[in-house]
């Protein structure tokens, strides 16, 4: 059955399109078939984040509107042969809930294991045609109060809005040092605020930066770190009993 998971922050900044190349790419590699949507409208980089800027074409409101179907649209990624994407149109058009379900009726027919949404940051409006289609939900968040309060909030709009009921929670760019002198939340006072279960925890990574600007996913890079956490992530989705990684 077709897992469709929307990515979701409180507030901008905490890495989310980060982490929703690195776990697609990590579920690519366990052999399931990945579609990643670009579902932020206007602010969109996933494709620079993933390499693939000079292969994308078509957005997934095309897919949605009827105008091209999904597999003419969407675009393998360049190192993982069972990774796709489909890309933020450049300005919101007019959506219909219906066309999002023929999108994930499109998906489900061409063999996807996942359709991975890295939603927009807060609350705008077209997060509602993104839930819409969401079987699950991941929220991202830093340790800083302002990003656990946001991402309560976003989760709350998520369960009592859009009626989905499995949302988690992951915990990114978590600094130990900051956390052990007291600087910022730990982890379990951000799991008490959040009112939410813990799918990941995932270290703040430098690696990051440079794979992010050359387009290189961090898998292909290092083992440990960020690249770590994000196998770990997907094992789980994949329903995995994987212990939380020591950081």
């Amino acid at each position: 059955m077709l897992k469709v998971i929307l990515v979701v922050s409180g507030k901008g900044g905490t890495g989310k399109t980060t982490l929703t190349a690195g776990v697609g790419a990590a579920l690519a590699q366990r052999g399931s078939r990945v579609l990643l949507i670009d579902g932020d409208c206007g602010l969109r980089n996933l494709d620079i984040v993933l390499g693939m800027s000079d292969r994308v074409v078509y957005s997934f409101a095309d897919v949605a509107g009827g105008a091209v179907p999904l597999a003419d649209a969407m675009a393998v990624h360049p190192d993982y042969e069972t990774l796709y994407l489909l890309t933020a149109p450049v300005a919101l058009p007019a959506l219909s809930e219906r066309g999002m379900e023929q999108l994930a009726v499109q998906a489900e027919e061409a063999g996807f294991d996942y359709v991975v949404i890295d939603g927009p940051a807060g609350l705008p409006a077209e997060l509602s045609f993104l839930a819409h289609i969401a079987t699950q939900a991941v929220v991202v968040t830093a340790t800083d109060r302002a990003c656990i309060r946001g991402a309560e909030r976003c989760a709350r709009k998520l369960e009592e809005e859009y009626c989905i009921q499995r949302i988690r929670m992951v915990l990114n760019r978590v600094r130990p040092r900051l956390i052990t002198q007291g600087r910022s939340g730990n982890i379990d006072d951000a799991m008490d605020e959040a009112g939410l279960p813990l799918l990941g925890l995932v270290p703040e990574d430098v690696d990051l930066i440079s794979c992010g600007n050359s387009g290189k996913s961090i898998l292909a890079v290092k083992q440990g770190g960020a690249a770590r956490a994000f196998r770990n992530i997907a094992s789980r989705l994949e329903g995995e009993r994987v212990p939380l990684m020591r950081i």
